[in-house]
């Protein structure tokens, strides 16, 4: 027997179905939090390595290109050979082997120049030490011989505060060592198992990067055969308009947090800054996060100085201030331009929502991620502007005060006084005919509310009286 489907009621079960779907989800991750966070932990870190692979070709996709398009492909032009298919895949695995490479070989300069740095520093606060006690008694004892006497209230005070200081220690801090070094041990595991995920992310960018077209290609083939064509283009759109914002904005700070970084070390250098290559590579590195890194940058390094030498402390947050105004004002805008569309204020928005959210990786993530929700809610803005035919220029209402709903005429900011009274007496009637109109609806929708609910009490009632009586006459 062939079962005859009927399609409304299929889409209404499915549309039921959904609905029912959606609430037990709703519900379970209302009343099951914990387990729903734990479960979305527990799939990113098994898809880790898989993001991880993702971003590392995202942000090799740009060198791969260069070798391609300024490099290999001259070179075979220039002998007037044409590159087959195969011979172009040949070609492409060779520029991202060596893309993976220069990533390898980047980040093992970083850390050659910044580890044995960093431990020497470290060595030297530990040696220095003993140093700075013995300056801190003599500056006491010399304080004693000239006679000068302390407050009996500020003695009392310290003697308060050092034995506040080892009741701290003897209670607080030994009972808790044990559970300090499980901390560090967590730590350590979980640098092992970053640094594991990283590798095999670096070994799945070399796939997506050797056929990034392809994945590109099936990707847009599925969202055409999933959704309405003009859903389907305007996803597709969209993609394009983030991948143009992301990559312009992560490629262009990247370059000039390089050329900040070889800068501070020239002029570190010059002016005879202690730990000058550790101090360039912190300053380039916390460059990347937008608006406050030069500051997260600088304060580490300016501590780290002045245990050294006070006075070089000092060179450097000028030349750092130098640094950084050349940054924001010719640098940056020369390489970045206006890549993402936002003011200061939702820079500022952007860096501190990201960072609350997701740490370091929201706060550099955070701008083109926002410039990119801006650039949506603006274009839904400007076409429903078009539909009601006013203007999509933000210039255009600074100079108006409201718009007539039932003309549609456009009336102008506050009269000044060099206007005649005549055309101010008009521009208030026409004010408050607006508001007249605009009240007398809102009466008229009230009205009408409040008259559909009373027809909908008394039909209530109606119907309860009928049913009444017909179980009356039942009985």
């Amino acid at each position: 027997m062939k079962i005859r489907w009927n399609h409304r009621y299929v889409q209404l079960g499915v549309t039921v179905f959904l609905v029912i779907a959606a609430s037990i989800l709703f519900y379970y991750g209302i009343f099951h939090m914990k387990s729903l966070i734990t479960g979305i932990k527990t799939f990113f870190g098994i898809m880790a390595p898989i993001i991880y692979g993702a971003a590392i070709a995202y942000l090799l996709t740009p060198i791969v290109n260069f070798l391609e398009r300024k490099i290999i492909f001259p070179i075979f032009e220039k002998r007037n050979k044409a590159l087959q298919k195969k011979g172009r895949k040949v070609v492409r695995w060779i520029c991202v082997i060596l893309s993976v490479f220069l990533m390898f070989l980047v980040i093992y300069a970083l850390v050659m120049m910044i580890l044995p740095q960093l431990i020497r520093s470290i060595m030297n606060i530990i040696y220095s030490f003993p140093h700075y006690v013995s300056v801190v008694e003599n500056w006491l004892n010399s304080v004693v011989e000239k006679g000068w006497k302390l407050n009996p209230d500020m003695i009392s005070q310290i003697n308060q505060y050092s034995s506040r200081l080892q009741e701290y220690l003897t209670n607080t801090i030994l009972p808790q060592m044990q559970f300090m070094m499980k901390n560090i041990s967590a730590s350590f595991l979980d640098l092992l198992v970053f640094l594991k995920n990283f590798l095999i992310g670096a070994i799945v960018s070399l796939y997506i990067l050797a056929d990034k077209e392809g994945f590109v290609a099936k990707a847009k083939m599925a969202v055409y055969a999933v959704l309405p064509t003009k859903w389907a283009t305007f996803l597709v759109h969209s993609m394009r308009f983030t991948h143009k914002t992301f990559g312009g904005f992560i490629s262009g700070k990247i370059l000039d947090s390089a050329i900040i970084g070889v800068l501070c070390y020239v002029g570190t250098s010059i002016i005879g800054t202690p730990y000058a290559i550790l101090v360039s590579v912190i300053v380039g590195v916390t460059n990347v996060i937008p608006f406050f890194g030069p500051y997260l940058g600088a304060v580490p390094c300016i501590l780290l100085i002045l245990l050294v030498d006070p006075i070089q402390s000092l060179y450097f947050l000028i030349f750092i201030l130098i640094l950084q105004q050349f940054d924001g004002n010719i640098l940056g805008p020369k390489i970045l331009g206006d890549s993402t569309g936002l003011s200061s204020f939702m820079v500022i928005v952007a860096i501190m929502v990201g960072g609350g959210l997701f740490g370091v990786p929201g706060m550099i993530v955070g701008v083109p991620v926002f410039a990119v929700l801006n650039a949506a809610v603006w274009k839904l803005i400007g076409r429903s502007l078009d539909e009601k035919d006013m203007s999509a220029d933000a210039e255009f209402y600074r100079d108006i005060d409201c718009v007539d709903p039932v003309s549609g005429k456009v009336l102008p900011m506050s009269v000044k006084k060099s206007v005649s009274k005549a055309q101010e007496v008009t521009v208030k009637a026409e004010k408050n005919r607006i508001w007249s109109g605009a009240w007398d609806e809102i009466k008229r929708m009230f009205t009408f509310l409040v008259k559909f609910i009373q027809a909908k009490y008394i039909g209530f009632r109606l119907k309860q009286k009928n049913r009444r009586r017909r179980r009356k006459n039942r009985l």
